[in-house]
């Protein structure tokens, strides 16, 4: 597997609300390895420009806790799966998890949208 995720952080654990993160984490893996992580600052959010920011990037996958339908959207028209709902934790952990098939998914819990239900 060669592919490059992106992991939004916050204080080095994945962010519960996709859009305040502080930091990206930028993974990439080749031959199901590990074989490099960038930690990244982004710009400030802008609904609509972290899909486009980490697509830059050449980002394949995006890993994320809460993350509201419009976004998924914008990720899938950057050619990018979005899996949602993914626990707290550090971002090389996650990619482990996720290059193992062994990450676990709950519902989104990033709630902001009020009419939209789970």
């Amino acid at each position: 597997m060669n592919k490059i995720i992106a992991v939004p952080l916050e204080q080095g654990v994945l962010c519960e609300h996709f859009g305040h993160c502080e930091q990206f984490a930028i993974v990439q893996i080749e031959n199901n390895t590990i074989a490099d992580v960038r930690i990244l600052t982004p710009p400030e959010h802008v609904p609509g420009l972290y899909p486009r920011w980490v697509a830059g990037f050449g980002v394949t996958d995006v890993i994320a806790g809460g993350m509201g339908q419009k976004a998924i959207d914008l990720f899938h028209q950057q050619n990018i799966n979005a899996f949602v709902g993914a626990p707290k934790l550090g971002a090389e952990e996650l990619v482990m998890a996720f290059i193992d098939d062994e990450l676990e998914l709950s519902a989104n819990y990033c709630n902001h949208d009020h009419d939209h239900h789970h």
